[in-house]
């Protein structure tokens, strides 16, 4: 079965239905990523937010897919925006960045700073021990 059809079709014909945490398209290590982030805990309330960014790297790599590790005072999905529209952006979600995945951090919104600038580092070395191509993460 070709998953990415099948997500392709249903993002064309009921996109308003689909969850915000849905990915665009099928990456093979997505549960992973979601088993790994769980590990990571958020501690009180702030207003920074982890995010992860999908990586395209089926130009020239076996794994066609990366994965970006970040942590913004803006949500997600505007912070994406900055990084396609060169706003403070690195280089790899500039050239690479596909979209977001936002299911995997969805408990880790709203986070203190300090706490966030951790987070950011240990998942971004967490998802790289799993053998995941990580950019970002500082």
């Amino acid at each position: 079965m070709n998953v990415e059809a099948w997500l392709a079709r249903l993002w064309a014909v009921a996109p308003e239905s689909v969850p915000e945490w849905l990915p665009m398209r099928y990456v093979e290590w997505l549960p992973l990523a979601y088993q790994v982030a769980a590990r990571f805990e958020r501690r009180g309330r702030g207003r920074s937010n982890i995010y992860l960014v999908l990586l395209d790297y089926r130009d020239s790599r076996a794994e066609p897919y990366g994965v970006y590790v970040g942590a913004t005072q803006y949500s997600p999905a505007q912070r994406f925006d900055q990084h396609k529209a060169g706003i403070r952006a690195a280089g790899s979600v500039l050239k690479r960045g596909l979209e977001v995945l936002t299911g995997p951090t969805l408990h880790l919104q709203g986070i203190p700073r300090a706490q966030a600038k951790e987070l950011e580092e240990g998942l971004a070395e967490a998802l790289r021990a799993e053998g995941l191509l990580v950019r970002g993460g500082h």
